[in-house]
């Protein structure tokens, strides 16, 4: 094609860069993204301990409640026991105070390891408070570093448009409509700069015609993937 190595490279060049600035300025949300995605996992994972602490103490109290009935009605039975007629009615009372006991001991127990529970989920949310202030900070420090950013990616983006309207203004006619077609369908990696007498974009080998009009300074179309195959720059030293 009518259209010279150098020409050919320093397109890719300027595309290969709008793409990593471009692509910068994508990830830039996306990181934010991400940090209130964490956030809102966060905050959902204290509503979970907030609301497991609170079922918690409903039943803690609830079974204190049972309790203090429980031993309200041994008391009630202790004084029934004193004033027992017969040693059948003393002997059932007895039991029925014993049995009550245990079931307040049972009771105790159970008490004791809810409350013991609700400490432990007490200094569960204690720390996922800590991480959640943690996970804003995160927030905050990467939608400020985003916004920074953004200025200067723009201002390097524009400069860089600015370069590559130039640049393909001194396309020749006959290259422009197959250069532009290619760029459209696949951006910057519509180019590869040949690599001995493969393509660089995807190895494929190159045919001897390839080869002469590479050896020509001139751009050729890779058969396999496509690309605009240009030949690399002599970066040998000079004598």
């Amino acid at each position: 094609m009518s259209v010279s190595a150098s020409a050919l490279a320093e397109l890719h060049r300027i595309h290969k860069q709008l793409g990593d600035l471009r692509e910068r300025k994508d990830r830039g949300p996306r990181q934010i993204k991400a940090r209130e995605f964490n956030l809102a996992k966060q905050n959902e994972e204290l509503s979970k301990l907030q609301a497991e602490q609170k079922a918690g103490r409903v039943r803690s109290d609830q079974k204190q409640l049972l309790l203090r009935s429980s031993e309200q009605k041994i008391e009630d039975l202790k004084v029934k026991l004193n004033q027992a007629s017969s040693n059948r009615e003393y002997q059932a009372l007895k039991d029925q105070i014993a049995a009550d006991q245990m079931a307040g001991s049972v009771l105790s127990d159970e008490i004791l390891e809810a409350m013991e529970k609700i400490d432990e989920l007490a200094a569960h949310i204690a720390e996922q408070q800590k991480n959640i202030e943690a996970a804003k900070v995160e927030v905050a420090r990467a939608t400020a570093a985003v916004r920074e950013q953004a200025g200067m990616l723009d201002s390097e983006i524009a400069r860089l448009e600015s370069e590559l309207k130039e640049a393909e203004s001194k396309l020749p006619g006959d290259f422009l409509d197959t250069y532009k077609r290619l760029v459209k369908g696949k951006g910057e990696d519509a180019m590869a700069e040949a690599q001995g007498d493969f393509c660089g974009g995807c190895y494929q080998q190159l045919t001897p015609n390839n080869m002469a009009e590479l050896q020509m300074s001139r751009a050729i179309v890779c058969r396999n993937c496509g690309r605009l195959v240009y030949k690399a720059e002599d970066r040998s030293p000079s004598a």
